[in-house]
């Protein structure tokens, strides 16, 4: 049992060291600020993509952000290249999320969206800023190379984890910047649990 316990610690203390190894540097701030220039001053959205794993983090970061005042999106990669391209406009930002910086889906979305606007910003997220995503974006946050707590090395644990951490950043910081309400958060939460407590002082 004692073993068990320390083996559990042991993962958590993995997880806690890989968001402790995040880059804290001035990217993260230009990329906040290129979403609010793009999205509140000039009334884009943020096009989140990314596979697999990845993609399900990219969900969540954009859900979030549509909840908490920043319109955004949820851009399949694979759908993208079967008319889901559609969705992108002018002023939007492209925020796509390859932990390995070198998923084909990811790397082939970015030159397709500049085909429909040349000029569209974009930001990556990834383990790996050297690989071929760090290099094609305007702006590239780094994870720190986190070190995977699985045993294998192999399945996306903690580098999922750094990327919730990385997009919750990205969603405090902007809520701050535009002054984001408790009145505004029920506006967009008619039901459940968060829509009757986002209420319950009005």
């Amino acid at each position: 049992m004692e073993q068990k316990i320390a083996d559990i610690q042991d993962v958590i203390a993995r997880e806690i060291k890989g968001i402790q190894n995040i880059p804290v540097d001035s990217t993260i701030v230009e990329a906040i600020e290129l979403i609010y220039q793009e999205v509140h001053q000039h009334g884009g959205k943020v096009v989140v993509s990314g596979l697999g794993k990845a993609g399900q983090i990219g969900h969540n970061i954009a859900t979030t952000l549509a909840s908490t005042g920043t319109p955004a999106v949820f851009l399949h990669p694979t759908e993208a290249q079967h008319g889901d391209l559609g969705i992108i406009q002018k002023h939007d930002i492209l925020f796509l999320l390859s932990n390995s910086g070198k998923t084909r889906e990811i790397l082939e979305l970015l030159p397709l969206a500049r085909r429909l606007f040349p000029d569209i910003k974009s930001v990556g997220l990834t383990g790996h800023p050297e690989h071929e995503l760090g290099t094609m974006v305007d702006i590239c946050l780094s994870t720190g190379y986190p070190k995977e707590v699985c045993p294998l090395g192999l399945t996306p644990t903690t580098s999922t984890t750094v990327m919730t951490v990385l997009g919750d950043i990205i969603v405090v910081s902007l809520m701050k910047k535009i002054g984001f309400t408790k009145q505004a958060y029920a506006m967009r939460h008619h039901s459940g649990y968060l829509g009757q407590k986002s209420k319950s002082d009005e």
